[in-house]
């Protein structure tokens, strides 16, 4: 599996070893956190706004998504999902580069959007939710 890195990112102020946002002015970053009245369905993983994303194994893009109905969320409106090791994924906050094919492990998925345009003094982070919509809190 993938345990020990389920993304990185590259740049003087990287997050090479995946660490998990915790707490913040926003709220907290861990599966099934509170988020007014629903739970949040992900984990998110600090990443700098900016900082180019990679492939943690070989995946299969299967296309873009869109995260956020809020025309005022447009700066962070992006996202992909991902597939491979068995594993069915979506990354948000993250623009691909490409929106189909395979990308190898280490290979460059996309970039991490402007997080502080949209949230100013969150922590940015990558979203990182399961298409089942379990917790991926294991594979990191």
């Amino acid at each position: 599996m993938f345990k020990k890195h389920f993304y990185k990112e590259v740049k003087s102020h990287g997050n090479p070893s995946n660490s998990r946002r915790t707490s913040d002015g926003w709220g907290q970053g861990h599966y099934g956190a509170g988020r007014g009245g629903r739970l949040h369905e992900g984990l998110d993983i600090k990443c700098s706004d900016g900082s180019t994303v990679f492939a943690p194994f070989d995946v299969t893009l299967n296309g873009k998504l869109t995260v956020y109905t809020d025309p005022s969320k447009a700066a962070i409106n992006e996202g992909i999902n991902l597939s491979g090791e068995g594993l069915c994924f979506k990354l948000f906050y993250v623009r691909p580069d490409r929106t189909s094919g395979r990308v190898r492990k280490g290979e460059r998925i996309g970039t991490m959007l402007p997080m502080q345009r949209v949230y100013p003094g969150i922590t940015s982070h990558v979203h990182v939710q399961m298409c089942d919509k379990s917790d991926p809190t294991r594979y990191f």
